[in-house]
């Protein structure tokens, strides 16, 4: 069983409900010790007026999301796409973030090359990082399932996402996202060979059978077929020990429900699931 200090609150999970100050006074309210905010719901509310919320309620932030999205069909477009991630950077620092979550993007539009958007996505890191190195804040990679090659990640195994880090160096890890990595079979040795200084986040959730939309329907965790103590476990043996973040996009059922009501059930599923 997860300890409950370690539990945040990804905002993504309350996000059609509460913006980043609500939730971040919703999270505290709960007990809760961590959140994990995104960047548009913190651009709404104001990024100075958000850093400040959550040092009122005391709150640490696991990490910020997201940057990335680094893949485009002409040099102004990747220039935009490096120049956006330096902002996201600075932004993670002004929250007192533990890292910036990557989603690194898909294909360019118009694109079939696969290989091509994986090489723009080297590069943009590359091109992010001596301002990351230099904030103190480590880029985090996260793989997305492959359904999301084309739209979202081009990287979608943990294999792929500590290659990445082996060519680029200090200042890059990776985020464990049991929703989109359960299914890997090689996902446990990926995970030790991660160890714990590239292992910088663990986000959960639940796949749910029948699911009824890739992106918008997770399950609360304990409510689908992963199993995540067992990732968890391999997680820790690795020598996580940090946040885990209730991450849960669910259009037709959590997001419309009461936000208290939610963290209350993250809560008690927390203590039973993780």
């Amino acid at each position: 069983m997860a300890s409950l200090a370690r539990l945040s609150l990804n905002l993504a999970t309350t996000r059609l409900r509460w913006g980043a100050i609500e939730a971040i006074e919703g999270a505290a309210r709960a007990g809760l010790r961590a959140v994990a905010p995104w960047r548009d719901l913190v651009a709404k509310d104001g990024l100075e007026a958000t850093a400040k919320a959550i040092r009122d309620n005391g709150l640490g932030v696991s990490s910020l999301c997201r940057g990335g999205m680094f893949a485009a069909a002409d040099a102004a477009g990747r220039q935009a796409a490096i120049d956006d991630n330096r902002r996201a950077v600075d932004e993670a620092t002004a929250l007192g973030a533990r890292s910036l979550v990557l989603v690194v993007g898909g294909l360019a539009q118009g694109s079939k090359d696969i290989a091509g958007a994986r090489a723009m996505v080297a590069d943009g890191l590359a091109a992010v990082l001596p301002h990351a190195r230099a904030a103190a804040i480590p880029l985090a990679i996260e793989p997305l399932h492959p359904m999301y090659a084309a739209d979202r990640a081009c990287i979608n195994t943990l294999a792929q996402a500590l290659d990445l880090c082996d060519s680029l160096g200090e200042g890059v890890g990776v985020v464990v996202d049991v929703y989109h990595l359960w299914w890997d079979p090689d996902l446990e040795a990926r995970i030790e060979r991660a160890g714990k200084r590239r292992l910088l986040g663990f986000h959960v959730s639940d796949w749910l059978v029948p699911t009824t939309d890739l992106l918008l329907d997770r399950g609360m965790i304990g409510d689908g077929v992963i199993d995540i103590p067992r990732i968890r476990g391999w997680m820790e043996a690795a020598g996580y020990d940090g946040a885990i973040e209730i991450e849960i996009f669910s259009a037709e059922n959590w997001w419309k429900r009461d936000p208290d009501e939610v963290v209350a059930i993250c809560k008690e599923r927390f203590e039973t699931a993780v």
